[in-house]
């Protein structure tokens, strides 16, 4: 269901960022990839936490906007995405430092999470990008109420995660990052490996293909 492989293989990159809105399925392809090439993910949210502990609401007041301003998540879902916007803009020096340590210490490592933004596509570098979208108000809200069901249909956040997501699949698509749908869910890690030069995927992808053509069509 994951779309994992038996054989695992070393990645050509160092980080690899899956990003996009929430309820995408960006944790779970994240961690299929993970076991697919035996390294670790760094989930943002936990870069947000770290963020959040040693500063205070005047040194960063986006990123401690949620706290300061709960009841901002239930204004209109188009106000909520500018403050999403906002709150990844002011995450990004904290993002890069990251990156920047993995590439410099060469430890592969997967980047996965909603704050994270599009950077410039660097198909054979060290740094490789894929954002998920689901554009789908109904999946999306579907997908939260199978992770958390206890909180029932979950319409307004779905309308606010389909609004930033698209807003993330235009800055990755004007970056020439690639965009993935997560749709269907089986394939998802393999398409994602191969949207981002993975020659493991790309090899695997050509095999399936010249299988399927050399399947004789029946008379």
């Amino acid at each position: 269901m994951d779309g994992t492989d038996e054989v695992k293989s070393l990645p050509d990159w160092r980080v690899l960022v899956v990003g996009g809105a929430s309820g995408m399925g960006k944790t779970g392809v994240g961690r299929a990839l993970a076991r697919r090439y035996d390294v670790p993910v760094v989930e943002v949210d936990d870069i947000v936490e770290a963020v959040l502990a040693v500063t205070l609401p005047e040194h960063l007041p986006e990123i401690h906007f949620w706290r300061t301003h709960p009841e901002a998540a239930h204004q209109a879902p188009e106000s909520v995405v500018q403050w999403q916007i906002a709150i990844a803009k002011a995450l990004e020096p904290a993002i890069e430092a990251v990156v920047a340590n993995h590439v410099g210490t060469d430890t592969p490592v997967i980047l996965e999470g909603d704050y994270v933004l599009p950077g410039p596509a660097t198909p054979d570098g060290p740094v490789r990008a894929v954002f998920l979208h689901e554009d789908d108000e109904e999946q999306v809200t579907a997908n939260y109420l199978r992770r958390e069901p206890e909180a029932g249909p979950q319409r307004h956040r779905a309308r606010v995660s389909v609004l930033y997501g698209r807003w993330l699949a235009a800055q990755a698509r004007a970056a020439g990052v690639p965009v993935v749908a997560p749709r269907p869910w089986e394939d998802l890690a393999n398409r994602v490996a191969a949207a981002v030069g993975d020659a493991y995927a790309n090899d695997v992808a050509s095999a399936r293909t010249a299988a399927t053509q050399s399947v004789p069509r029946s008379l």
